[in-house]
């Protein structure tokens, strides 16, 4: 069993990303210090294979991978990431539900 949830719909964003940067070799999602609630998410990619430890956790998928470092994984257990098509904007959307505490810009959170 996978410790979060990635849906259908988010892997096949991933994979355009992946598609769209052939030299990177997974999507990565990381927890940062900072933002207005104390934490916030950040989105890139892990380089190379040899950028991934041995303690990130790797989901691999027909051509696409993605990938949360070690040190984020205890914030983002249980959680949900999907991706949300609206007419005024796209973006991921992450359910965590272990965040206790949000801000009004949806950035950032608390626990």
């Amino acid at each position: 069993m996978e410790p979060f949830i990635l849906t259908d719909t988010a892997k096949a964003q991933m994979q355009k990303l992946l598609d769209k940067n052939p030299d990177k070799y997974a999507v990565r999602l990381s927890v940062m210090g900072g933002g207005c609630a104390g934490f916030k998410y950040e989105w890139g990619f892990f380089d190379t294979a040899e950028d991934v430890d041995p303690e990130d956790h790797i989901i691999t998928w027909e051509n696409g991978k993605f990938g949360v470092d070690s040190t984020s994984m205890m914030y983002v257990i249980g959680t949900t990431i999907d991706w949300k098509e609206e007419v005024f904007g796209s973006q991921f959307e992450i359910s965590n539900p272990n965040a206790s505490a949000g801000c009004g810009c949806g950035e950032s959170f608390g626990f």
